[in-house]
């Protein structure tokens, strides 16, 4: 028996919100069942055909709704951004990031861009090690507003390697007399990618740590 009062449907005496046509999900099916199972005359019980039939079309609707939220989780990591089949390409490139930190790359050098809001008098860039200690330094002079890419080998004058490591990049800049706050950004190469087994964005791996590739501000 079925009648429905309001929002709520009752289906052989159980009830449910009412819903679009069509729109049963497994929970009402299951609840529909039960209650055909704990209603039924004991002296003349459902027909066991029927019982298997029933059991096979919940089966079969649970496996396409379980294969319908496969191929959607499908489809969203395929199309989301950065993906492993669009990163990959990356490897063994490198890529610009907003980093005050410089790490060498292939050849053993350090690079990276000053980002200067407005002309500078005077800008010494310092290339610095864990210990605090300065292991090179440049004086690149006056410098007009815009981008200042700076370079430097990572070795000493005798052309042996001065460093190894990743170093804190120090600029010192002055504009109209007045030290100035130039915003750095450095150059890493891209070792490897990795997808996170949760679903999570893939992200790029570098001598500066994991990076998201919407980080990169350009590809090199």
């Amino acid at each position: 028996m079925t009648t429905i009062t309001d929002n709520t449907v009752t289906l052989m005496g159980v009830p449910t919100t009412s819903k679009p046509v069509g729109s049963m999900d497994q929970n009402d099916f299951l609840r529909l069942m039960t209650k055909q199972l704990t209603t039924q005359d004991p002296f003349n019980p459902m027909d066991n055909t029927q019982m298997v039939a029933q059991m096979a079309q919940f089966s079969q609707v649970a496996g396409i709704a379980e294969m319908n939220a496969s191929l959607k989780a499908l489809v969203e990591n395929m199309a989301s951004p950065g993906r492993l089949n669009d990163a990959a390409s990356w490897i063994g490139r490198s890529v610009l990031v907003a980093s005050d930190v410089a790490v060498p790359g292939k050849d053993g050098g350090y690079a990276g861009e000053i980002a200067l809001p407005e002309g500078a008098d005077d800008v010494i860039i310092s290339y610095v090690d864990a210990t605090g200690a300065v292991v090179h330094s440049e004086q690149l002079g006056a410098q007009s507003a815009g981008t200042v890419p700076f370079a430097w080998n990572g070795k000493d004058a005798a052309g042996e390697a001065a460093a190894t490591g990743p170093l804190k990049i120090v600029v010192n800049a002055t504009v109209k007399g007045e030290a100035a706050t130039p915003v750095l950004a450095t150059w890493a190469t891209v070792t490897g990618i990795q997808s996170p087994a949760n679903g999570g964005a893939t992200q790029l791996l570098t001598a500066l740590g994991a990076l998201a590739p919407e980080e990169a501000i350009r590809l090199a």
